[in-house]
């Protein structure tokens, strides 16, 4: 559900043991300051990055977090809590801080794309609501950028995000397709919420609710001055004899122009290269090819590889639901971002470093920093007061201080598409392949790695893998 519909309830937007954690920590009195990191332990899809997206969505989830009188009368009817802790729950704001990667950052697995401080039933109670946002928002976002990269292999090719009907959530799918590179959405709704550009073309349905394919591809280009047609209801190579004379007629008698003509389904290579000679042929150089149907950015390797004549390509399906491929083995679907507890502060003021030993699922302890080598040799992740790796670049931002956002944590759509497209184009080409031979180096500080051997002491654990 996404974050404006009716009936939405940030208090409720949680599993089942958050609320549940929350009630033993108050009754044994453990509420020290916690702090959480939110992160990924591979990239999506096989490759090598994550391009941030979400937490425009996250921090709006922070900001309505509370419960209402009705919210805590439901969770009296499923747990019977002691009448003071729902006292608490009622007044309960996150009072916190966050530090975050701008959306629109290229982050790499294990490095913290938020770190929460905040006390503990706090800290926990969010949790869910922020995974949610940040796993949804950057897999699309990474999905959108890994199509937009084959498709502009070669040369300049746009990719308008078709996914509305498919779509996990329609409008983060829309927002966060945009901030991966897509030109446009088809989602007139998402248009209107971020202002974004919108296109599409006509369905099958027009084209079959005339008598003839003429009479409809008439019809389609008497009502618009500038119009799309769509060639693969019948038989594209017929259909596209028939769209050039009806685009040369409208254009004498009306001054009407045929834009593009899409391609849906079919051997769409050889197709287009063919419409693409018949287009030429009659002096329509202008008129763009658009592809569709099932497409990801594996599809569109294949298509450009062949030769296809294609101009733009729509993507709906795979990229509404942050496919991977079947075909291939490549998982997608799902960003499996965690949310770990590291660090905790009680109330006298005493630190503890907070860990999991549970082999690849072992956590790192400590509030954390990530750095990047200015042409991107390393990432290296290390305690927060640890100096600063010299003319390395600072990644994570305060975007929340005291449970208010900070002013300027929030910029613009446009603004972070354009910091997405520049990060994308500084990332090395070999990160952005579809499949890596070695991982992005990332590397863990000795005080860090330090930290990690004292805490496993600290719980009783010698050794560590």
């Amino acid at each position: 559900m996404h974050r404006r519909t009716p009936g939405y309830h940030p208090g409720l937007m949680t599993d089942m043991y958050h609320p549940d954690a929350a009630y033993v920590s108050w009754r044994t009195g453990y509420n020290g300051l916690t702090t959480f990191d939110l992160y990924t332990r591979s990239a999506p899809f096989g490759g090598a990055y994550l391009l941030i997206a979400g937490l425009e969505d996250a921090l709006e989830f922070v900001q309505a977090f509370r419960y209402t009188s009705e919210e805590l009368k439901f969770l009296a009817h499923i747990r019977d809590y002691d009448t003071a802790f729902m006292d608490e729950l009622s007044t309960l704001r996150f009072t916190g801080e966050i530090f975050a990667l701008p959306e629109g950052s290229i982050a790499f697995p294990n490095e913290p794309i938020m770190r929460v401080t905040a006390p503990f039933r706090e800290a926990i109670l969010i949790e869910a609501g922020l995974l949610q946002a940040i796993n949804l928002g950057t897999l699309i976002a990474t999905k959108a950028s890994r199509i937009v990269f084959a498709a502009q292999k070669g040369r300049a090719r746009r990719v308008a995000e078709f996914a509305f009907r498919r779509a996990q959530d329609p409008l983060t799918v829309a927002r966060s397709s945009y901030i991966g590179g897509c030109a446009s959405t088809s989602l007139l709704n998402a248009a209107f919420e971020y202002r974004l550009p919108a296109t599409g073309t006509v369905p099958h349905a027009l084209i079959e609710l005339f008598p003839t394919e003429e009479e409809a591809f008439a019809a389609v280009a008497n009502a618009y001055n500038r119009y799309t047609l769509l060639l693969d209801t019948y038989d594209p190579r017929n259909a596209i004899q028939t769209a050039i004379e009806v685009a040369l007629r409208s254009q004498e008698t009306l001054g009407h122009t045929l834009a593009a003509v899409r391609l849906d389904s079919g051997d769409i290579a050889a197709d287009s290269i063919y419409i693409r000679q018949q287009l030429d042929r009659a002096g329509l150089t202008n008129v763009r090819i658009l592809a569709s149907g099932d497409l990801d950015e594996w599809k569109i390797t294949e298509l450009i590889e062949a030769g296809a004549a294609i101009d733009s390509f729509g993507v709906g399906t795979t990229l509404g639901s942050g496919a991977g491929s079947v075909e291939l083995g490549v998982s997608g679907g799902a960003l499996g971002a965690v949310y770990k507890e590291v660090w905790y502060v009680d109330e006298t003021g005493t630190e503890y470093p907070k860990v999991k030993i549970a082999g690849s699922k072992s956590t790192w302890p400590g509030k954390k920093e990530i750095y990047r080598h200015p042409q991107w040799e390393e990432d290296v992740i290390q305690l927060a007061h640890e100096p600063r790796p010299e003319n390395y670049q600072r990644l994570l931002r305060p975007v929340m201080r005291n449970g208010e956002m900070i002013p300027g944590s929030l910029p613009p759509l446009s603004e972070i598409r354009e910091l997405a497209q520049q990060n994308l184009e500084m990332l090395p080409t070999r990160y952005r392949e579809f499949s890596v031979e070695q991982p992005y180096p990332v590397r863990f500080s000795e005080g860090l790695q330090a930290l990690r051997t004292q805490a496993a002491q600290l719980v009783g654990i010698t050794a560590l893998e």
